[in-house]
Formats: structure tokens, C-alpha cells, sequence
């Protein structure tokens, strides 16, 4: 049983239709063992010549109920059981991304985007397989086995004790002996593909690289090669397959020989009529057929264990009841539901408010693996309505920093507090206070309309209308055939650069947080676009809290502060005013970014010694 409840709840909620599929899936096996008996015995009574032909009357009409009703009672019951198993789907689908939506940030700091298409895709996918692989046809056969072994004991225990020994050795020592073989291949096998996943997600994402670097080839050779290496461990489960399959129908045939020997000795003892002969044989080819998917069934186990492993392991670092509980109107609310409700209610008269201070007090952070800590006993203030300016060289701890504001990571010291509290209080609700504009911001293939209106989807038209005034996209949808409805094509390559981020800037202004964090969205544009974008950018932010990530200084003159950082600490802190009057390096950084404002600055020099 898993910790996050994987399986069984879904059982419980569903058993009364899991039932129903058990016993349609046992009735059809019933049918086909019922169908091969009663041709047999027509077969058999035919060969004597009846004197009449109303004497195979019944066997004729037993042979097609039998027949109708087998392939009538599979397709009720492969539809029925197809139904169920995609609802449980359907909500394991929509558990996990509840799960991990809120937590989207830290999940794209700490996992591999493959690792968790893996978990989405691939572990959901294996557990569906729980029902329709494993549970249903190994109750229908031990319903079966129950029956078979009931009916054979009523004519002869000996006979029934000796098919049961024989049965049990395909229902429990065949499976759980080749699972004991093969499960440390399945496990290797499992982590090959895993593996091969991830470095597929890669590649496809970066496929534009490998082809201008020119390593597209050192790739395809290196992923063939792995390729090979999960393909040994196939090949290793396929011969197993093989020799477990032919120790089955040595068992069956062991089975179909002792019923004909036990059935002829019943004939010659005038136990039983010849006519009844095959059938007796014929009944166990079906019937020993159930018991066979019990091997795979069984097989399938140390699968089903890794992935749940990983669901649980989600399931423990991202706190699934975080959630507000539901409740209804005439019910007396709980303690941790009143919680919830002053939470949510705080977070509205904040976000009203609109002061929403941060403040990062000796926070040390360092990346698993890493000895050197990212930053360093920082310290840090930013009060609401403040223009902040991040600068710094690569590598320095300026994305660290934004992912500490953000949530995403949590210091090993220190804290991040946001309006007084900790960062991690308001994990499920920060995109109530935060609002980031990227370098790349992802613009989705459908209208420009639903790409803004993603971060507020119950915005009026007015408001939206408004933060694309904002935005200073008005001209552009007025030139637009289909205006707002315009689409905008796979990750928005309909539209420049430019282009996108004033789109990707109304969804920001629309989504109404105090706090904006601009992580160098003005990259890859040239100088002429990215100043008439920072332009538009601080026109529209009025008095909410901007938080800059850049390598350049344009425009900053215009931030109230600028936060130097390198090698994880802060070095210089002030205004553009003071640093430039007291801080030569800052100075130097200046004029590299305002060239023609180094040249005044100069010459004015110039002029001084001179004079």
C-alpha cells in the first residue's frame, strides 16, 4: 500500500463497478469453459448417430448460448473495465497536478523537466495497468480456480486435491519464482528507459543547438548506445518470458493428460458416460487459460512499487493538504479551516493594500552538491513601491536571489520574509504577491486574448483591455485582422520580440500583484526596442514594487536603488546618485552602458583642468 494512497482509495471508491467488472470477467470465463464443454459433448453424441435429432436439440442450443454469451459478456466487460480504469486515471491526473501546480517553481529548480514528464506520463500510465493488468484478471481467476476446484471435488476430492496442486503452481509458484528471477532486470530496465527519457526531453528541447553546434550525430550515437544497453535488459526479460511460458504449458498439458487419464478411468468404471468424455478434457483448455495472465500480472508488481515510490515521494515534499478544505454552508467550520479562510482573507486585504515589503535577513543558500554557498549572509530590505536594480556578473547569485523571493528555494539560514512572514507560508498563494516577466516568457498556442487573460482568467474585457493599453499594444491589435482573437501561433513566434513581451507585460499587469519581478526581459532585443520597452515597463508600474535583474544600467537613473552582488554578496548598495559620486567601479559600469555620457563626462573634465 502507498503512503499517498495511489490504489487503494481509488479501489474504494470504485468497488461496487469493480465488482461488477470482476464478475462479468469471471462469468466470460465461465461461458468459455461451459462453451468447449458442451461442444464436446455434441461432438461426442453426434459420433453415436442419435436415432432422432431432437436428441442434440439441447447441446445445439447450448453450444450458441454459450458462444453469444462469451463474446457478449467480454465486451461489456473490457468496455466497462476501459471506463473505469480512465475516471481513476482521470482523477490520479488531476490529484498530481493540484499536487504539484502551486509548487511550480521549486519543482523547476529541483527536477529534470524529463524526470517529471516521466513521473506525469509514464508512472500514471504503469498504475492504470494496476486494474486491468493485475486486479481484475487475478480475482476472476481465483474466482475460478474456487469454482473449478468446488465442482471437481463434488465428483472426486483425490482428482480435485491433485488439479489444485496443479493450479497452484501456475497461480503462485510460476509467477511469484519469476518475479524472485527477473525483478532486479525489471528495475534496471526501468531506470535505463527512465534515463533515456530525460535525455530525449533534453535533446528535443535543444534540437535547434545540436544541429548549429553540429552535434547532432555525437548525439544520436551516444542515445543509441544507451539505447542498446536497455535494450540487453529487454532482451534478458524476453527469454525469461520464453522459458516461463514454456514451463506454463508443460504444467497445462500436465493438467489437459491427468483430466483425460482420471476421465477415462471414470468411463471405464461406468462413473461417467463416454459422451462426456472430451468434453471433461476440452473444459480444461479455457479454464487453464485464466490462471496463465496471472504470471504477468504478478510480474508487473515491481513496476507498479517504483512508481508509486516516486508518486509518494512527490507526495512527502509537497504537502497535498495544503489546500483550503471544501465546505458547505450549513457545516461548522474547523479550526484548520478557519485557518484557511483568515489566510486567504489576509491575503486579500494585502494584495488591496498593496504593501507587501521583503526582506532577506542573513540568508545563506548553497545547491545540493555544491560546497561554495550561491550567497552569503545576505541582507536585505525592499520596501513596497521600490524600483530595485540587481546587477551583477554571471554566476554572482542574482537568479538565486529571485528564486529565494519567489519561493522556489528555501535558505539552509536566514530567513525571507514577505510582509513579515516566511516566504514558505505563502507558497500556495504567491502568485498573489509576485508577478515575474522572463527573458523568454512562454506565449501558448491559442489567441492573444487567452495569453493574457492566463494570469486572471476572470478579468472583465475592460480590465484586460487596460493592461494592453498599458502595455502599449493598442496600436498593434488595432492593426491585428481579428484584433484579440488573433492567434498567436506556437510559443507566439507570430509575433517579434518585442511583441512578446508586451503581450507577456499585460498578462503581468493584469494579474495585479504589488510586486513585479523583472528577470532581464529585455535580452536579444536591440538597444532602440529595449529602451522603448523599459520605458513602457516603468511607465505602467505605478506605485507597485519592482525588483530588476540586469546585466546593463540603462534607465538607472531611474531605479530608487541598485544592488551590486558578487560571489554571493552584496558590494555596493545605494542609489544611481550616490554609487556614481562615490564608487568608481559602479561608475565604470555606468559609462560602458552610456558611452555617450562617458564622452560628456570627459570632456567636462577636460575642461576643469583646463580652466
Amino acid at each position: 500500500m502507498s503512503r499517498g494512497g495511489w490504489i487503494i482509495p481509488y479501489i474504494k471508491q470504485n468497488s461496487l463497478r469493480f465488482a461488477g467488472i470482476i464478475a462479468l470477467a469471471a462469468l466470460t470465463l465461465l461461458c468459455a469453459s461451459m462453451l468447449t464443454f458442451t461442444s464436446g459433448y455434441l461432438i461426442s453424441k453426434a459420433s453415436l448417430r442419435p436415432e432422432n435429432i431432437l436428441m442434440l436439440y439441447v447441446p445445439i442450443v447450448g453450444v450458441r448460448t454459450f458462444g453469444i454469451a462469451r463474446s457478449v459478456l467480454r465486451y461489456v466487460e473490457r468496455l466497462l473495465a476501459h471506463s473505469a480504469v480512465l475516471r481513476v486515471l482521470s482523477a490520479m491526473r488531476v490529484r498530481l497536478y493540484n499536487q504539484l501546480e502551486p509548487h511550480a517553481l521549486r519543482l523547476r529548480g529541483q527536477y529534470r523537466t524529463g524526470d517529471l514528464l516521466g513521473v506525469m506520463s509514464d508512472d500514471l500510465e504503469s498504475l492504470q495497468n494496476v486494474y486491468v493488468r493485475t486486479i481484475f484478471p487475478a480475482i476472476a481467476a481465483l474466482i475460478v480456480y474456487g469454482v473449478l476446484i468446488g465442482l471437481l471435488g463434488w465428483f472426486d476430492p483425490v482428482f480435485a486435491g491433485i488439479i489444485a496442486l496443479y493450479v497452484l503452481v501456475l497461480v503462485a509458484v510460476v509467477p511469484f519464482g519469476s518475479l524472485y528471477i527477473s525483478r532486479k532486470w525489471q528495475q534496471q530496465l526501468k531506470q535505463k528507459q527512465a534515463k533515456l527519457y530525460s535525455q530525449l526531453t533534453d535533446s528535443v528541447m535543444g534540437l535547434g543547438d545540436l544541429l548549429i553546434s553540429g552535434r547532432q550525430h555525437e548525439f544520436a550515437e551516444r542515445y543509441a548506445e544507451q539505447e542498446r544497453d536497455a535494450a540487453q535488459y529487454e532482451r534478458k526479460l524476453s527469454r525469461h518470458k520464453r522459458y516461463t511460458a514454456l514451463v506454463l504449458q508443460t504444467v497445462v498439458g500436465l493438467i489437459v493428460t491427468q483430466t483425460a487419464v482420471w476421465a477415462t478411468g471414470q468411463v471405464a468404471d461406468r462413473s461417467m458416460e463416454a459422451t462426456l468424455l472430451a468434453a471433461c478434457v476440452l473444459v480444461m483448455l479455457p479454464l487453464t487459460e485464466a490462471f496463465l495472465p496471472m504470471t504477468d500480472a504478478i510480474q508487473r508488481i515491481p513496476s507498479y512499487g517504483e512508481s508509486v515510490a516516486r508518486l509518494d515521494k512527490l507526495n512527502d515534499e509537497w504537502n497535498e493538504g495544503s489546500a483550503m478544505p471544501a465546505m458547505r454552508s450549513d457545516s461548522v467550520a474547523s479550526p484548520s479551516a478557519i485557518g484557511a479562510i483568515q489566510q486567504v482573507q489576509s491575503i486579500a486585504s494585502i494584495s488591496a493594500r498593496s504593501t507587501s515589503s521583503i526582506q532577506m535577513q542573513q540568508v545563506q543558500y548553497t545547491y545540493p552538491g555544491q560546497h561554495e554557498p550561491a550567497l552569503r549572509n545576505l541582507n536585505l530590505t525592499i520596501e513596497q513601491g521600490k524600483k530595485i536594480a540587481i546587477i551583477g556578473p554571471s554566476g554572482a547569485g542574482k537568479s538565486t536571489l529571485l528564486k529565494l523571493i519567489q519561493g522556489a528555494y528555501e535558505p539552509a539560514s536566514g530567513q525571507v520574509l514577505l510582509h513579515g512572514k516566511p516566504v514558505a507560508q505563502w507558497a500556495q498563494d504567491i502568485h498573489r504577491f509576485i508577478a515575474v516577466l522572463n527573458q523568454k516568457p512562454y506565449l501558448f498556442d491559442t489567441t492573444l486574448l487567452n495569453n493574457v487573460r492566463l494570469s486572471r482568467p476572470e478579468a472583465t474585457a475592460e480590465e484586460v483591455q487596460q493592461a494592453m493599453q498599458a502595455a502599449k499594444l493598442s496600436k498593434l491589435i488595432a492593426a491585428l485582422p481579428l484584433g484579440y482573437n488573433t492567434p498567436m501561433q506556437e510559443a507566439g513566434r507570430r509575433f517579434s520580440g518585442g511583441e512578446r513581451q508586451r503581450i507577456a507585460l499585460a498578462r503581468v499587469l493584469l494579474q495585479q500583484t504589488p510586486i513585479v519581478i523583472l528577470d532581464e526581459p529585455t535580452v536579444g532585443l536591440d538597444s532602440t526596442t529595449e529602451r522603448e520597452l523599459l520605458d513602457t515597463i516603468l511607465g505602467s508600474l505605478g506605485d507597485k514594487t519592482m525588483i530588476w535583474v540586469t546585466h546593463r544600467l540603462v534607465r538607472a537613473e531611474q531605479m530608487d536603488e541598485i544592488v551590486f552582488i558578487d560571489e554571493g554578496e552584496i558590494i555596493i548598495h545605494g542609489s544611481h546618485q550616490q554609487l556614481y559620486a562615490t564608487s568608481e567601479r559602479y561608475r565604470q559600469l555606468y559609462r560602458m552602458d552610456h558611452p555617450m555620457m562617458a564622452d560628456r563626462v570627459e570632456q567636462e573634465e577636460r575642461y576643469v583642468v583646463h580652466a
